[in-house]
């Protein structure tokens, strides 16, 4: 079965379940700052990646009663991931937690699972594209729905040494129709030094619902400077983001570090 197909086959199954969907959330906290790129773990591989984000000034109301307050909060996630064949990659959020929050603590805020389909050998490519398909299963202090999904297509170009890359989210939590899942994307245009550096500009939007956008004071924009050192046993991502408004953070920053967990192919 082609790729082609099976994306086409994720994403009617997906949009039916999406049919159900109306959500009324605002944008919560996060457990990764990320723009996807479409590179996956090879075949038979094994990669641990960890987010860590520090907001030393950010939103000091809660986005929905009781939870996490974003102000001085401090979140780390564990992103397990294994490539299934050289267009598929199987991803497991877990823990997601808080080591740190004004309100809170420290609290394990859930899990997440994924299912992300791409161009194989993206970084081969001028063009490359993919899909990713997430469900969650979150404490109540850290959205206000139990479940919730987001579908992330992903969009980029290499232009060498440029690479521009789009991610137009969507989410949901499961309570409405289509016309109102959440329009959050993301976005990043990287300058690679060479093979092992990067410096890059990021953006991460929260509009609101797709069949209407939230007044601009209300929506989330945050623009972020970022760099990125790729090695054989550890990679690692480092950033500072800066609010545009008053419903965004003024100042978050994030450390991502991911590597291989073996080198050799596993097979069950």
């Amino acid at each position: 079965m082609g790729l082609g197909v099976v994306l086409k086959r994720a994403g009617i199954g997906f949009m039916a379940l999406v049919l159900l969907a109306v959500p009324s959330m605002l944008l919560a906290q996060t457990d990764e700052i990320q723009v996807y790129d479409a590179e996956i773990a090879p075949p038979g591989i094994f990669n641990l990646m960890v987010h860590t984000n520090f907001t030393p000034a950010g939103r000091i109301s809660a986005a929905c009663p009781g939870a996490i307050i974003a102000d001085h909060s401090f979140q780390c996630t564990a992103e397990w991931a294994y490539g299934v064949t050289s267009w598929m990659e199987q991803g497991l959020y877990l823990p997601v937690s808080t080591l740190y929050s004004q309100n809170h603590g420290a609290t394990v805020n859930g899990f997440k699972i994924r299912e992300l389909f791409v161009r194989p050998n993206a970084h081969d490519h001028t063009f490359f594209y993919g899909v990713n398909f997430e469900f969650s299963v979150n404490a109540l202090y850290w959205e206000d729905k139990r479940i919730s999904s987001e579908i992330r297509p992903i969009l980029g170009l290499h232009l060498h040494p440029i690479d521009l890359i789009y991610n137009p989210i969507l989410d949901t939590d499961y309570t409405g129709g289509l016309g109102n899942l959440q329009y959050n994307p993301a976005g990043r245009i990287a300058y690679n030094l060479n093979d092992r550096w990067a410096i890059a500009a990021e953006e991460y939007d929260g509009f609101g619902p797709v069949h209407g956008f939230l007044p601009t004071d209300q929506q989330f924009h945050e623009v972020w400077a970022t760099m990125d050192r790729y090695g054989k046993a550890l990679s690692i991502e480092a950033g500072a983001g800066y609010g545009l408004t008053p419903a965004s953070d003024e100042w978050t920053f994030k450390l991502m570090l991911s590597g291989n967990l073996n080198s050799r192919p596993w097979r069950p």
